[in-house]
């Protein structure tokens, strides 16, 4: 039984991580057709691409009203993007971060954690009976999502940003691929969500920690191997703004999808998961700006996943 759970569930995540990469070649074609500039489908589907796993996980999830893996896949996989993503990215070669990335972007993800957490705790802050997203929250969320998406355009315009390049395929061949991408991504976000309860269960842990970790780590390996591909090519602008802008998808788009779908009650106890997101999120903030280089070095990444272990020990002991 527990093996059968096992294979569907690394069966999921490949069809998660698959559907994805066929979803962003579709959509990158499509919008090629409609002489959208490579720079913007680049700054925008690459890092939401990456983060269509973490999406179509959490819609499942709020229709089925489970809520611990709503909040934990995202919160999860957030730390991990920060974490693990980018100290082994930090591992292979030091990563140069511009100035746009360290004074606008990685403080808007701050902004969003800060947004979130305002947010979700309704009983702490205006003393509710119940903590969680509303279907207004999630509105905000999306108004949020859409000011940042203006920002990505702005910057599209500078000359001196990332140039993708963005194979165009036949009409045809596009929509099968956008087809085939979401119907991938909606089999294997079943396939995740069902098989990671049931192992929950089997395990006699929460859904929380499955969540935080199997869950949260597995729908971010597309992340894993954009940046790590990136850093090594030295395309250190794609490798960092790839995980930034994927913290932030995941908090104003997944979330606010999600609770629009179904409003999503909040357990108190991922606080704590915020708390480290901010953490890992502030230390990042500073490791860059105190170097004059403006560059992550091995030091902070062995920090990031000497960290993240702690993190992982510790949750274990939560359960």
């Amino acid at each position: 039984m527990e093996l059968t759970i096992l294979i569907l569930l690394i069966a999921g995540f490949y069809l998660l991580i698959k559907g994805a990469d066929i979803l962003v070649k579709g959509s990158s074609s499509l919008a090629k057709r409609f002489n959208v500039r490579e720079i913007v489908i680049g700054l925008s589907l690459v890092a939401f691409g990456t983060s269509l796993p973490e999406a179509f996980v959490n819609i499942i999830s709020s229709i089925n009203n489970q809520n611990e893996i709503v909040f934990g896949n995202v919160i999860g996989s957030n730390i991990f993007n920060i974490a693990v993503i980018l100290g082994i990215s930090a591992l292979i070669s030091p990563i140069k971060v511009n100035k746009n990335t360290l004074f606008k972007e990685i403080p808007f993800s701050l902004f969003a954690a800060f947004i979130l957490f305002l947010l979700v705790n309704d009983s702490l802050l205006l003393g509710f009976d119940r903590n969680g997203l509303s279907a207004l929250d999630g509105l905000i969320l999306i108004i949020f999502f859409v000011v940042f998406l203006a920002y990505v355009f702005k910057i599209s315009k500078d000359k001196a940003r990332h140039k993708f390049k963005v194979q165009l395929h036949s009409t045809p061949k596009t929509l099968v691929y956008i087809i085939m991408g979401f119907f991938a991504l909606f089999i294997g976000a079943k396939l995740v969500v069902n098989n990671s309860t049931e192992l929950a269960r089997f395990l006699g842990v929460s859904e929380k920690l499955i969540a935080l970790t199997i869950i949260a780590g597995g729908t971010s390996l597309p992340e894993l191997a954009v940046s790590a591909v990136a850093v090594y090519k030295k395309e250190y602008a794609l490798a960092v703004g790839n995980i930034i802008g994927s913290n932030i998808f995941n908090i104003f788009f997944v979330l606010g999808i999600g609770s629009l779908i179904r409003p999503a009650a909040y357990d108190p106890i991922f606080n704590i998961d915020m708390l480290v997101l901010t953490f890992f999120t502030l230390f990042l903030f500073f490791a860059i700006l105190l170097h004059k280089d403006r560059k992550i070095h091995k030091i902070q990444s062995l920090f990031f996943l000497l960290g993240y272990a702690a993190y992982i020990a510790y949750l274990f002991y939560r359960k």
